[in-house]
């Protein structure tokens, strides 16, 4: 499979750090398994489980999760949920992701894309 990948795209478009086929296999895996909309589901409720105080922290290793989890952090921090007292549920903890150190990503390569976020139910 992998080979077909490569022969399929041609050479100026492979990326240098990441093997080509590694981003075509990570679009199937994510669309077969409705990774996407299983993310925004989990984290639209995922709050409803917290108590005050109780903390939410996802890990991310595509922009498109990243993009998700900021979004639906952000709109619960501003908006809260219908029937909500006034204000959000959530407050973020991490303004912007933590991402690994150099360190990290050397002896652990696959860590290099993770982005975690956090946030506390008020």
């Amino acid at each position: 499979m992998r080979r077909i990948v490569h022969q399929a795209i041609p050479r100026r478009f492979h990326p240098r750090k990441v093997d080509a086929a590694t981003k075509t296999f990570q679009a199937l895996r994510i669309g077969v398994n409705d990774e996407l909309e299983n993310l925004k589901t989990v984290l639209g409720s995922a709050w409803k489980w917290l108590q005050r105080g109780g903390r939410i922290c996802v890990i991310s290793f595509h922009s498109l999760e990243d993009r998700i989890v900021k979004e639906t952090f952000r709109r619960l921090e501003k908006e809260g949920t219908e029937g909500a007292e006034s204000g959000g549920v959530l407050r973020f903890l991490t303004k912007k992701p933590i991402t690994p150190s150099e360190e990290e990503c050397r002896e652990n390569p696959r860590s290099r894309s993770a982005k975690l976020r956090c946030a506390e139910r008020v």
